[in-house]
Parts: structure tokens; sequence; C-alpha cells
């Protein structure tokens, strides 16, 4: 018997995926999504100097305006992601720029970073936070990513980023730079070791006392592109790397009416390109850096897999958007199953 968030879930999907996902924005802010159950202590997770009730977490992507941070956290989510937001409001690709391709599912993407840019942004994560005894301020649920990207026009990354650094380091547990999503022009350009050394130093440079820094990376480069990116994160006092974006990659397998779209694809389609990138990079990082990985992870099968191959922690979209938050009590059931077949008791005895 499907509860109300399944039957909610199944109506948004005879909607318009902008308007749908504007709907379900507006109902997980005002609290109409449900709450999740306690998290079982076998799914505590450490990773980022930080401890996460469970390892899935919520890529960026969702909520790019930090409109609704409260409300996923309750829906069972060991940490949310918000953003990609960028320095000036913009408001990204013409519509449409989003389309399910259900029989996949897989979502593509060309949003182009609609954001309400950074000041609007921090408005909107104030309330979540208050003054401790040190003057500073804390986050009032699950561990907060901040995703960060650069406007489409007028964009300086050497000066950009940093400032945005700035902005979110107090309401941040992590942060994020956006280096690889495929709908802003010369983005992934910045992936590249001698670009992303400087971005990385002018990071350091101006905010030594920032939080965790992560970088995500496409999942559309070559192999052997991996190792020096990782190197120069490395080098670069990076603390992690996301593992991966979207890619513009099609493979011959889709079957939706909107598999030619232009833009970024996710889901299941992703899922073997994300676990070799994972295996591939996990292999050189030597548990140096954390990792995170993401794309097609659709069970909890999925998810011990990549903990695993050495991810510290995962992060879903597609899988959210298709099931709504159902999926997160399947998938947490799921895992606790395949932890418990392997004799596995607790995540945390998982090398790390």
């Amino acid at each position: 018997m499907l509860d109300l968030g399944q039957i909610a879930t199944q109506l948004l999907r005879r909607l318009d995926p902008e308007t749908a996902h504007e709907i379900a924005i507006h109902s997980i802010a005002y609290g109409l999504a449900g709450h999740g159950k306690a998290d079982h202590s076998a799914l505590k997770t450490h990773a980022l100097g930080l401890t996460f009730p469970n390892p899935i977490g919520l890529a960026a992507g969702f909520d790019k305006n930090a409109r609704a941070v409260r409300g996923l956290a309750k829906l069972g989510f060991g940490y949310i992601e918000t953003g990609t937001v960028t320095p000036r409001p913009q408001p990204g690709n013409p519509k449409p720029r989003l389309f399910r391709l259900i029989d996949d599912h897989a979502i593509i993407n060309r949003m182009g970073f609609n954001s309400c840019g950074i000041d609007r942004f921090c408005q909107n994560l104030t309330p979540l936070f208050r003054p401790n005894k040190e003057g500073h301020v804390q986050a009032a649920s699950v561990p907060l990513g901040i995703n960060l990207g650069i406007n489409k026009t007028g964009a300086d990354p050497l000066t950009d980023y940093p400032a945005l650094v700035g902005r979110v380091k107090s309401y941040a547990d992590y942060i994020t730079i956006n280096l690889s999503s495929p709908n802003t022009p010369g983005l992934r350009d910045l992936q590249a070791v001698d670009m992303l050394s400087r971005l990385l130093e002018a990071i350091q440079t101006a905010h030594p006392d920032r939080p965790a820094l992560l970088i995500k990376l496409a999942p559309d480069l070559e192999d052997e592109a991996y190792g020096p990116i990782l190197q120069a994160a490395i080098d670069g006092g990076a603390d992690g790397l996301i593992l991966t974006n979207t890619t513009l990659a099609r493979p011959e397998s889709l079957t939706g009416p909107h598999r030619t779209e232009a833009g970024g694809l996710s889901g299941a389609p992703l899922a073997t390109r994300a676990r070799d990138v994972l295996r591939l990079v996990a292999n050189l990082n030597e548990r140096r850096l954390c990792l995170i990985s993401s794309g097609g992870i659709e069970s909890g099968r999925d998810i011990l897999d990549r903990l695993k191959m050495g991810a510290n922690l995962v992060q879903i979209y597609t899988a959210f958007i298709y099931e709504g938050p159902a999926v997160l009590t399947r998938l947490k059931q799921e895992l606790l199953q395949e932890m418990s077949r392997e004799g596995i008791r607790n995540l945390a005895s998982l090398p790390r």
C-alpha cells in the first residue's frame, strides 16, 4: 500500500519536471514530506572530521538555493549538499532544460547554474544557525555541504571561488568547488592540473581557516587525467573529491524519447562509469583524501559496494527524484541487510 509520500511522488511525475521540482521544494521546506526514522547506529559514518548518522547524502542540484535544508534533513539523509550557488543571480539556460528518461531511470539536465546568487543564498541559510559559546555559528541538523560555482558571464574563477568560500565558510560543514558541470561553458577546463593548483592556492591563501574543501569532478575525463588531478588536489590542500558529476556520454542502451537532448545525464546509465572512476581514483588515493561517490546509486548493495571500493560517503539524486523520501528508508534497510549478510557489524569497521 502506498503512503502519502509515494502517492505525492507519483502525482508529481505527471507534471512538467521543473514545476514538479518547485512543488517538491516547497513541500519539503514546509515539512509536508514527512519525517524519517532515527538511523541504526551501525550506519554511523565518520569522514572529513565529521560524524554522519548514515553515509547517504543528497547531491547538489536539488536544493540549489538552500530553501529546504531543514526539511530535507528530517527526511533521513545523512547529510545535505546545497547549491550550486553563483556569485551573482542568474536565470540559467532557456527552458525546457530538464528531461525525464523514465524507462532508463535517468535524467538529463542543462539547467546552467540557475541561482539566486550568494547574497540571497546566505539569507536563506541564516535561520538554520545559531551562535555558540565561542561566538561562531553551528548547524542545527545533519552535516551541510555547500556547492560553489561561477557565473556564465563575467566570471573570474581565481577571484570568485575564494570570495564564495569566504561567504559560506561559517555556514558549511564542508565546501565543494564545482568544476565539472557540463552546462557552463569553460567550467570543465578548470579541472586542468595547472588551473586547479592555482585555484586551490588562491583559496588556501585567502581562507586557511576554512572547513573541509572538496572538488567535484566530471566522469568524462580520460582515465589518465585523474591521477594528476588527485595529486594536485592533495598538494593544494583539498580534503576530498566527489566522483562524479553528470555525463555528456549517451549510452546506446538509452531508450527514452529525450535521450538526444543536450545536457548532463544522471541516474542508472551513469553507474558503470561512476564505479570505474571511483575504483581508479581509490586505487591511487591510498585513502589520503575523502572520496564521495555519486552516480547511479539505486540500492543498498550499490552503497556497500562503493564504500568497499574506497568511498567514504555516497550521494543520490535521480533515485530521490523518482522515488521520493521512501527511497531513503529502502536504501538504509537494504544496506543493513547487505552488511548483515557479509558480517559487517557497522560501517565504522570498514577500512578507512
